[in-house]
């Protein structure tokens, strides 16, 4: 094992926000035996801060589901790929004609835009740098797009997912991060976590063998399949299940670092 990628919410952090000492140990130790460590989180890089905190300088994080390559410690962005606002625009039209009431939002590299009935109640990490209202997709293409968003308030997340999937993959890439919100997150074509995980592990010299991934959800599936050891969270969802080598406890009772402290020998 030369590189662990990790995903973080519900992998290493908990429903409570929250990243446990056992977590952070195992992370440095594998840190400190000379294992490169990446987290590939559906995040954008602005939420990274609890990540920060925990764990300080860990370099590369790959954010926004693999559309956004991020140097944590210089706080710069090093690779980005952005949507086709002409191909946002059609999803977003082939979306309403399939569920009416659906609500959207971008994602750009200066911040969040959201229709201004995307959000009814708080959800998630804190919402900053939002600009509420229609979206201006002069405004969209000036910034770029790296993750468009669609939510639901009357499917379930798979029966949106299952909706809308074979109607507009060709356009955009889609998936789905949570269990309890009807958000659908789309990408370039090309952008999933297990690309974007190839390109950094090749710059290393590392090979998919020699990977050990951790994820729980559908925007998880690619990662854990390309990964020589990919393991999906006990309490993970079950297409991540079904994609995996092996089966980690859950995020609660520190699934990963048990599988780490595992493999280290520790």
């Amino acid at each position: 094992m030369r590189l662990i990628a990790s995903d973080l919410d519900g992998t290493v952090i908990r429903a409570d926000g929250t990243i446990s000492d056992r977590t952070v140990k195992a992370f440095r130790a594998a840190r400190e035996s000379g294992i490169e460590v990446v987290f590939v989180t559906g995040r954008p890089f602005r939420w990274l801060e609890s990540v920060r905190a925990a764990f300080g300088h860990l370099g590369t994080v790959i954010c926004s589901n693999g559309a956004l390559v991020y140097d944590l410690e210089a706080g710069r962005i090093l690779k980005s790929q952005t949507v086709d606002i002409a191909a946002l625009q059609e999803v977003r039209r082939i979306i309403l004609e399939l569920e009416p009431g659906a609500r959207f939002a971008a994602e750009t590299l200066h911040g969040l835009h959201l229709e201004s009935d995307f959000l009814r109640d708080p959800e998630g990490p804190l919402i900053d740098s939002v600009v509420p209202g229609p979206l201006d997709h002069r405004l969209l293409r000036t910034e770029g797009v790296v993750k468009f968003l669609a939510k639901s308030h009357i499917l379930t997340p798979d029966e949106f997912f299952r909706e809308v999937t074979p109607a507009v993959g060709s356009l955009l890439s889609v998936t789905h991060s949570t269990n309890n919100v009807s958000l659908l997150e789309m990408a370039h074509p090309g952008v999933n976590k297990s690309v974007a995980l190839e390109a950094y592990a090749a710059e290393l010299g590392i090979a998919a063998e020699d990977v050990a991934a951790f994820g729980d959800m559908p925007n998880d599936v690619e990662m854990l399949a390309w990964a020589g050891r990919g393991y999906a969270m006990g309490s993970g969802h079950p297409l991540a299940l079904a994609a995996a080598f092996a089966v980690a406890r859950s995020v609660e009772e520190d699934g990963v670092a048990r599988i780490i402290e595992e493999l280290l020998g520790i």
